[in-house]
């Protein structure tokens, strides 16, 4: 008779133990990993923007290598199945890079600069919310804010000066996972697709040089979150 009691006891306990775990109206997740974003940098060919060489079309293309920084959410539930996220980072770090112009000079390593894409989505969790999985969707607007641009010594050494990219606004998609560890810590890991469209600015002597540039990264991260 003990022994059933105890095995009936157990077994609720394992109905009831997810139910503890899962997301619910009011929670708030913060979570915090590793992200890395890597840009697709595609981009129109390097165009002259002024002077008497205005509209000539250089040819080549521009590419930014990717860079792994510090990512943290912070997510808010409004029901059990629908919540608001923001993703924040340290700021991230790419070389910017041209090849394949008509004007030699301006073929390599350009610059670097730093960006931060603070992101502002609506999320959804389709489970039930007895499940200690939860995977969701996301929607959201984006914001790409560029800065401490920099030429390199090379650039400036065959005649460049200047580098400036134009901040973006974009749609930002993901998906997504929590899994709980306790009633409070969870393992997640994310995916997003980010529409950042940019133009970068610089100077050849005189003549103003654009080149339009679709970065369009895909976004991963993966991390530890705490729910209150």
């Amino acid at each position: 008779m003990n022994k059933s009691l105890l095995s009936a006891s157990l077994f609720a306990l394992a109905l009831a133990a997810p139910l503890a775990h899962a997301h619910e109206a009011g929670d708030i997740l913060i979570r915090a990993g590793a992200i890395t974003v890597n840009p697709k940098a595609d981009s129109s060919s390097v165009k002259v923007d002024q002077g008497p060489l205005s509209g000539t079309n250089l040819g080549g293309k521009a590419t930014m290598s990717s860079d792994t920084q510090l990512g943290l959410n912070f997510a808010y539930m409004l029901t059990n199945n629908i919540g608001i996220e923001l993703l924040a980072a340290s700021p991230f770090e790419h070389d910017v890079k041209i090849k394949g112009t008509a004007l030699p000079a301006a073929n390599g390593k350009l610059g670097t600069l730093k960006h931060l894409p603070p992101t502002l989505s609506a999320v959804y969790y389709p489970m039930e919310s007895a499940s200690a999985f939860q995977p969701y969707v996301g929607l959201g607007i984006n914001y790409t804010w560029f800065f401490d641009t920099e030429l390199t010594s090379e650039a400036e050494d065959a005649g460049f000066t200047g580098l400036d990219m134009k901040d973006s606004w974009g749609l930002a998609y993901q998906v997504g996972a929590d899994y709980m560890l306790t009633d409070n810590i969870m393992l997640n890991a994310q995916v997003r697709y980010i529409d950042i469209d940019t133009t970068g600015t610089t100077y050849a002597g005189q003549t103003k040089v654009d080149v339009d540039v679709d970065v369009d990264p895909f976004v991963y991260m993966v991390g530890l979150g705490y729910k209150f």
